[in-house]
């Protein structure tokens, strides 16, 4: 690894477990902040304790062969080190523990490969993502606790009871549905499956998992919820912003963090000499050609002089998907739509509402909103199938 590390060793006494004026001598192992102790099954008395120095006062023999023993201590952990830092591999207190102990085979523990994925993959993965395995990492150190009544644990113990425990533990925890709980056990894989094809556990303790979701409804607007929230008009300047934001994306299949990170430059000249947006999912990195529809290019129209537009040089004010959805609580509410809006409910309105039902072919659909995969549009055309059958049903009635 080519990042620099604070790495420090102290010896001390855990006077807590002090007896007869004598405590057990310890290191620490201290790497970036984080400590690891490590007995060195010897108890010295507290009166010879130097806590400056770090060592035993005196010239006795006793004392000279464990001062010695301490300096060998310190000279093989630093060799430990060095050895892991020459040879580019992870660093942490725990590894140089083990490495010291010789008992680095199978014995890197679970925080290590959180702590290595967290190092690696905060360049790759979008923020909003490395949230998510934040969660992840604070329920999994909960359930640690509360459960196993352990700190950490290595990978080598890590088994298919460990994952259907979490798994219940997290069933457990307030307002947390199924698809939740999968969510997380699918990161908590990833980062075991990291794990085994570093060869740092044997075996993959979740061949026997199968993740279980539950499909559901992708929500949408039809036209005519559509319509009611274009033709509202606010008089308060933020909800008419969200009011806009949501529409555009309603009329270009953007999410919201695609459209928070539009400026000028996405903007381009396309085929047919009409004004498109060229612009990389940040979800995938694809790469998305969309034409601008006429409704789409009023509103970047309408924001291209506004003043927080022009000084973060983007396209749209910017503003938090939290605030952003609270707000379209608000408008929901002022134009009578009963479903619970989310501005990802813009993206399900462009590919239902606005482009299947009006007869785009489905690879065209897909292209727009930048899926790799056709099946995953498929679930749209779905939706559109069973729309068709209750218009059909309907229709029936009337006749």
């Amino acid at each position: 690894m080519t990042n620099t590390h604070t790495f420090s060793i102290l010896f001390w006494l855990k006077l807590a477990n002090t007896k007869n004026g004598k405590a057990p001598l310890y290191a620490r192992i201290t790497v970036n902040g984080k400590r690891a102790e490590l007995s060195l099954k010897r108890k010295v008395l507290i009166s010879h304790w130097d806590a400056h120095k770090n060592k035993l006062k005196g010239l006795s023999g006793e004392i000279r062969l464990i001062n010695t023993y301490l300096e060998q201590v310190h000279s093989k952990l630093f060799e430990c080190y060095r050895k892991l830092q020459n040879e580019n591999k992870l660093i942490s207190s725990r590894i140089i523990k083990a490495h010291f102990l010789g008992t680095n085979e199978n014995r890197y523990a679970l925080s290590d490969i959180i702590e290595y994925h967290n190092e690696h993959m905060k360049d790759t993965l979008r923020w909003g993502t490395q949230k998510n395995y934040f969660t992840t990492h604070k329920y999994l150190f909960f359930f640690l606790e509360q459960k196993l009544n352990t700190p950490d644990m290595y990978l080598s113990e890590l088994n298919y009871k460990f994952i259907i425990d979490f798994e219940r533990f997290l069933r457990h925890q307030e307002s947390m549905g199924n698809n939740t709980v999968m969510k997380h056990i699918e990161r908590l894989r990833k980062l075991v499956n990291l794990a085994f094809k570093m060869e740092w556990i044997g075996k993959d303790p979740f061949v026997k998992f199968k993740a279980k979701y539950i499909k559901k409804e992708r929500a949408f607007l039809t036209r005519d919820e559509l319509n009611n929230i274009e033709q509202k008009e606010f008089s308060i300047s933020r909800l008419e912003l969200i009011k806009d934001l949501f529409v555009f994306s309603c009329y270009t299949g953007l999410s919201y963090g695609d459209v928070m990170s539009l400026t000028n430059d996405n903007i381009c000249i396309g085929i047919d000499r009409k004004q498109w947006i060229y612009s990389q999912r940040q979800k995938t990195s694809i790469l998305v050609k969309i034409s601008l529809l006429s409704k789409a290019l009023e509103i970047v129209e309408k924001y291209k002089l506004h003043p927080s537009s022009i000084n973060k040089e983007r396209l749209f004010p910017t503003i938090s998907n939290q605030k952003l959805n609270s707000y379209l609580k608000e408008i929901a509410d002022v134009c009578g739509i009963k479903k619970n809006l989310t501005f990802h409910i813009a993206r399900h309105t462009f590919a239902t509402t606005i482009t299947l039902s009006n007869g785009v072919p489905i690879e065209t659909v897909s292209k727009l909103l930048g899926h790799s995969k056709i099946t995953t549009t498929q679930i749209y055309a779905k939706v559109i199938e069973r729309k068709v059958s209750q218009d059909m049903i309907q229709l029936e009635k009337r006749m």
